[in-house]
């Protein structure tokens, strides 16, 4: 059986449907799967009226993101300065997103692909619906009510996550911003105004995925739906019954 066909039927063993709307977490490395042939079996799985939506995060682009961090650690005062001065304006149509992994990075550079506006959270989507769920992604929300995730879930979306755990499952962020005085911070990044650079600050809610983990570890497995996809785990479940789930826990356990 040929790869693509293979990947299809394991999409449809798993629980993926024509017409859905998906959301798409992916580490390719060691599965067998290459990103061309898995995102056209998704496509294909989805068919005509169904949506693909991949994360097309760019935590580089921030000043206050632990990615930024990490590549600035150990720089002289000289050095960091040369680096935030030649630090690109993220434009949707041609940052990329080395740290969402290759599928989400090939699905971004797909023709007929979208990707909504925001510097540092972006979504980027391929098919019936992508114009509706990635435009005006206001650029102080990262995955609120205002962002595609809220809007994936209000569409009743799905979540597949091939070879990766809850610790980066991205609906669970969505249950932070439904939790009352949950805190918020200030983040800076760097934006395109006019065609010229510019630094952009706002306040938004203070993101954290440190007890993700234990809150996938407690979710419901009658919400879930097991299996492989070519020599990975693969599992899938709806984003409402997460969200819901994770604003539960976290309003029972976080502290």
């Amino acid at each position: 059986m040929a790869e693509g066909a293979g990947t299809a039927a394991e999409l449809r063993a798993l629980g993926v449907r024509e017409g859905a709307t998906l959301l798409v977490h992916a580490a390719l490395g060691g599965t067998g799967l290459g990103a061309p042939a898995l995102r056209d079996a998704l496509v294909e799985v989805l068919g005509r009226d169904g949506t693909l939506v991949v994360p097309a995060f760019t935590p580089e682009n921030s000043t206050t993101s632990s990615a930024h961090l990490r590549q600035t650690a150990g720089l002289t005062a000289d050095a960091r300065a040369r680096f935030l001065a030649t630090m690109p304006a993220f434009d949707p149509a041609r940052t990329p997103c080395p740290g969402m992994g290759r599928l989400a990075e090939c699905v971004r550079r797909s023709p007929g692909a979208v990707r909504s506006g925001h510097p540092q959270t972006s979504f980027a989507a391929l098919g019936a619906r992508a114009d509706e769920l990635v435009k005006d992604h206001r650029a102080d929300c990262h995955l609120g009510e205002d962002s595609p995730l809220g809007r994936l879930a209000a569409a009743g979306a799905e979540e597949l996550m091939i070879n990766v755990g809850f610790g980066v499952c991205t609906s669970f962020h969505l249950a932070e911003y439904r939790i009352p005085d949950t805190p918020t911070r200030l983040y800076r990044c760097v934006v395109s105004r006019g065609g010229r650079r510019a630094w952009f600050e706002y306040r938004d809610i203070e993101l954290d995925d440190s007890d993700f983990e234990l809150i996938g570890a407690d979710f419901p497995h009658t919400s879930l739906r097991e299996g492989k996809l070519g020599n990975a785990a693969a599992m899938l479940f709806p984003i409402k019954e997460a969200v819901r789930h994770a604003r539960k826990w976290m309003t029972e356990k976080r502290r």
